[in-house]
């Protein structure tokens, strides 16, 4: 009995040592590897005019600037509308900056600073807009393309994605011009033509920027938002993108002898071929880590989470099983651990009895930052064995983008006027899809992707979605945004 006693007692401190341990560490926990950046200096809010700013965003939508897969579906002369109408309403802006258009319509703006020797910064949206899916427009509360300003927003396709930030952007750029701000660092504003479908604007404006030598402190394009009620910290956190994911999509392929469904082979053909290659890719996935932008923004929410959140999120060594769990049972929350696979696409026979010649599936990748194209492809080819399939790219894969710095000067100047002006905490986070900023990576020390507005987890599906709006109370802070980061980057 004493054995036992001693063993209970030596259990009971162990557990009561672990348990100071747990709490010192969750009372005491400090993010590492994120700066501080409560001592940057950010400028003063500037006057807004809401109404104007919500008239101006209203006219923008009514511009069709819609990018289709088929670039001959395009209107060329809507983006022409838009350039007419931004020279227009932005006199301010435009006569302190130069205007260039490359890649047919892509817009660069330079605003020179008064010191050649500072790097510029880079800030970034673009002109064009995803089609409304053809049938839903009866479901939209105002007409998709009517720019209506009504219950406190401005309602319509592109208001948010990404007319919202074309145009506060601008209009934050108008105000400080008005007032006389010249900035001491070179602004240049990238506004590309063909974000969501091909993204050659973007490409163009970095070749135009590398020509020239510049390399800038930092690019900011859309990407991230701040989130009302983040399911880590229950509140508030705006996530300042500090990667984005690779793209890439693989094209499975079962060649067969085709024939008459009447009489199918004894391995039934192609597409059971396929159907099984398919199913082995998916059932081998990528494991899900807490390394890079993900485990960022885990440390860095922390101090802002219930106590319990915090204690798991403070103390990785003991609860990252969990952790893992937990933030994987959404899909949303797993994509940001690792490289996603979904199969989108399928093609067989053109007609029901006939056995298909060969039988294709597409299948998407997200790839994340530490995993490449080749390592996908490897697994991929390890998952089929010796099926009789064929794997090749259905194009050159986008590998992810570089993780960028949450200790540079740059972090610190983002972190710092995100904070001021949307009053959350900030963390870094991961981009799941692309944007036009990874072009410009090559450009930059750093790029960030944030939209400084703020939503409800529930209400960002309407991006891309139905009834997509933006509220006049982010059409405000977006504009005080982008006033206050220029003058503060570059004042």
């Amino acid at each position: 009995m004493r054995l036992v006693g001693k063993i209970a007692l030596a259990v009971l401190a162990l557990v009561v040592a672990l348990t100071v341990v747990v709490v010192v560490r969750t009372l005491t926990y400090r993010p590492q590897g994120v700066a501080d950046s409560s001592g940057v200096r950010v400028a003063a809010p500037v006057p807004v005019d809401v109404a104007r700013a919500a008239q101006r965003l209203s006219q923008a939508v009514q511009i069709r600037t819609v990018s289709h897969q088929d670039p001959a579906e395009d209107q060329p002369q809507e983006w022409a509308r838009l350039h007419a109408f931004l020279e227009a309403s932005y006199p301010a802006a435009h006569a302190a900056m130069r205007r260039e258009v490359v890649a047919g319509r892509t817009l660069v703006y330079t605003w020179p600073g008064s010191d050649p020797a500072l790097a510029p910064v880079v800030l970034m949206a673009h002109q064009d807009v995803v089609p409304v899916t053809p049938g839903t427009e009866g479901a939209w509360k105002h007409p998709p393309f009517a720019g209506t300003i009504a219950d406190g927003a401005v309602w319509g396709r592109g208001a948010i994605d990404d007319k919202g930030s074309l145009i506060t952007l601008f209009e934050g750029a108008e105000t400080l011009a008005a007032r006389g701000f010249r900035p001491r660092r070179t602004v240049i504003l990238v506004a590309g033509h063909d974000e969501e479908v091909r993204g050659e604007g973007a490409r163009a404006a970095a070749a135009l920027l590398k020509a020239r030598g510049l390399r800038a402190q930092f690019v900011l394009d859309e990407g991230l938002a701040v989130i009302d009620d983040h399911p880590l910290t229950g509140g508030q956190l705006a996530m300042i993108g500090t990667a984005e994911k690779g793209y890439a999509t693989l094209k499975v392929t079962a060649p067969a002898p085709g024939g008459h469904s009447s009489a199918p082979p004894k391995d039934a053909g192609g597409v059971a071929a396929l159907a099984r290659a398919v199913v082995a890719i998916v059932d081998r996935p990528f494991p899900m880590t807490l390394q890079g932008p993900a485990g960022d923004m885990l440390a860095a929410s922390a101090p802002h989470a219930p106590f319990a959140t915090r204690m798991a999120l403070a103390n990785p060594w003991l609860f990252k099983p969990l952790l893992v769990r937990e933030l994987g049972a959404t899909p949303a929350g797993a994509a940001l651990m690792h490289t996603t696979v979904a199969p989108t696409m399928l093609k067989g026979s053109p007609k029901e009895n006939v056995l298909p010649q060969d039988a294709t599936a597409w299948i998407n990748y997200r790839i994340a930052p530490g995993d490449t194209s080749a390592e996908v492809m490897a697994r991929a080819r390890a998952a089929v064995g010796d099926l009789p399939v064929r794997l090749a790219w259905s194009k050159t894969p986008d590998e992810p983008s570089p993780v960028s710095s949450t200790t540079s000067d740059a972090w610190k100047t983002v972190a710092a006027v995100a904070a001021a002006t949307t009053g959350a905490p900030v963390s870094p986070g991961l981009v799941t899809a692309g944007t036009d900023s990874r072009y410009l990576q090559p450009a930059a020390q750093d790029v960030y992707r944030f939209q400084p507005m703020t939503f409800r987890v529930d209400t960002v599906g309407m991006i891309h979605g139905t009834n997509e709006h933006l509220t006049l109370r982010n059409l405000e802070q977006a504009v005080q945004f982008y006033a206050r980061l220029i003058a503060t980057a570059a004042g």
